[in-house]
């Protein structure tokens, strides 16, 4: 069982690890955002680049939210129905839906995001507009990256799921302190 708790523990570092990345780059989102409309009203001065590196880091936060949300619990269900259920109840549900659901679909995606990403840096690809950002493949190899880091969480469902099943933790006390902590 030891391992077990290591395994999870360690998964969920991985996850916050995510949330960390992704909360940073909300904050560079935010500072860029300011940047271009005080550029652009006070300045006068419009930049591709920085208009294109908004939808870039608007994607970080999106994709490395994602394995955050599937550790925290933040994730969209029925919890009109799932907050009445028993830990025991949840813990299946969970476990059911990260191994038929999570990992299958990170799976695919880590699957065609990789070949999106390497089909965009063989050919080069940049910003169709001028002053934009070049080199578009390192953004879109965050999507197979992503589908790793979503894999894992899937993962992290299912041994924190065993270890409820155990006994030796519940959803409420873990996933209600959520956090970056």
């Amino acid at each position: 069982m030891r391992w077990i708790i290591n395994l999870d523990e360690g998964l969920g570092w991985l996850s916050k690890i995510c949330g960390w990345i992704a909360c940073l780059a909300m904050i560079l989102m935010a500072a860029n955002v300011f940047y271009d409309v005080v550029a652009r009203y006070a300045f006068s001065n419009v930049s591709i680049a920085m208009q294109e590196m908004e939808w870039h880091l608007y994607s970080v936060v999106f994709l490395l939210g994602i394995p955050y949300a599937l550790r925290t619990d933040g994730h969209v269900r029925v919890d009109v129905f799932y907050n009445n259920w028993s830990d025991r109840t949840k813990a299946w549900v969970n476990m059911i839906g990260a191994i038929v659901f999570v990992i299958p679909f990170a799976y695919l995606i880590g699957i065609y995001g990789y070949s999106f990403a390497l089909d965009a840096y063989n050919m080069g690809e940049g910003s169709g507009d001028p002053g934009g950002l070049p080199h578009r493949w390192i953004i879109k190899s965050v999507i197979p990256f992503t589908a790793f880091f979503t894999a894992t969480a899937g993962l992290n469902m299912v041994t924190f799921a065993i270890r409820v099943l155990a006994g030796d933790k519940t959803y409420s006390t873990e996933h209600s302190a959520g956090g970056l902590a």
